[in-house]
């Protein structure tokens, strides 16, 4: 059906965007720009500029100090997430209504939307629970999760995306699922990076601290019940504790440099199968080569931004690779 493979390739295409806009949002500290949800100090269109606007906002927002460029940047992120709402909303309405023409079942399309309307709730949570890193790392795989079920569908309606040969597709089934995991879990460590500030806790490279193992506090720095900054026991974080969060990102990397890696050099080996070693190669060496530049030149913001964006390419590649392989 011509109409559900468009609303599906709209909504893949506007859920990596939202994703990079994510990003961006948090980045750039932006992430509070409006204290309330899902309107801006009570705005459902547009943020409080005027002067009389400001002024009736701070009425019923007493304390707050509103930055109209970071509030403008909050709910254009929210713009875009409801748009992609809207199309999620119908892919799930017309893979009901459609399914006996698309010989497919709406349960996949169903739980997207759930995991829509989770996300909405995780979006809601991030402003008043005060960036709290699980609610934010939740809402950043929400949002990954949104973005491999999109990819899955899209590829499912595609007739060039055919099932590899049986043999072919028995040897690197195990191998590619292996690949996406490690994929998975590493992002869940990047979100977990992020949402505690902690990207700048090792300023050089290979070593951390100019060390191979340094000083770190594991125990503290993965307590998910706790505030921004702040351990389970309500002290300050300590640096050791933002020292073990960066450095196990590291140490992901470097499992899912050598499984995917191993996976890339495979299917590049393989004829019929090279095109998608060197993609696979392409964007792990592409998101490597950032995360090493972060590090190096101190977080630059549009690095950042892309390291996300090299993430989710990264997911996106091997939610593909993997949906090829077990193609009916």
């Amino acid at each position: 059906m011509r109409l559900y493979r468009r609303l599906l390739a709209a909504a893949t295409l506007l859920a990596f965007c939202l994703i990079v806009l994510g990003a961006y949002v948090r980045l750039s500290d932006a992430g509070l720009g409006c204290p309330d949800w899902p309107g801006c100090y009570g705005q459902l269109i547009g943020v409080p500029v005027a002067a009389h606007e400001q002024s009736a906002a701070l009425q019923v927002f007493p304390g707050q100090f509103i930055e109209p460029h970071k509030a403008w940047k909050e709910m254009a992120h929210r713009y875009v997430a409801a748009s992609l709402g809207v199309l999620i909303a119908l892919i799930a309405l017309l893979a009901w209504r459609q399914r006996r023409a698309l010989g497919q079942s709406p349960a996949l399309p169903a739980l997207l939307l759930t995991v829509v309307i989770a996300q909405a709730l995780l979006g809601r949570w991030t402003v008043t629970l005060l960036l709290k890193p699980l609610v934010v790392s939740a809402h950043l795989l929400g949002g990954m999760t949104t973005l491999a079920l999109l990819v899955w569908l899209l590829l499912r309606q595609r007739d060039e995306v055919r099932a590899a040969p049986a043999e072919e597709s028995r040897r690197f089934r195990i191998h590619a699922a292996l690949a996406l995991l490690a994929v998975i879990v590493q992002i869940a460590l990047g979100g977990w990076v992020s949402s505690n500030y902690a990207a700048l806790a090792c300023g050089d490279f290979p070593t951390c601290l100019g060390r191979w193992l340094p000083e770190m506090d594991f125990t503290h720095a993965f307590a998910l019940r706790r505030e921004l900054g702040y351990d389970a026991d309500g002290a300050l974080l300590s640096n050791a504790a933002l020292t073990a969060i960066h450095w196990s990102h590291r140490a992901g990397a470097l499992i899912v440099t050598l499984i995917v890696g191993a996976l890339a050099w495979t299917l590049s080996q393989r004829p019929g199968w090279r095109r998608w070693g060197l993609l696979l190669a392409a964007a792990l060496q592409a998101q490597v080569a950032l995360g090493i530049a972060i590090v190096l030149l101190a977080l630059p913001l549009p690095l950042a931004v892309a390291h996300n964006a090299g993430a989710a390419l990264l997911l996106g590649v091997t939610v593909a690779l993997n949906c090829k392989l077990r193609r009916p």
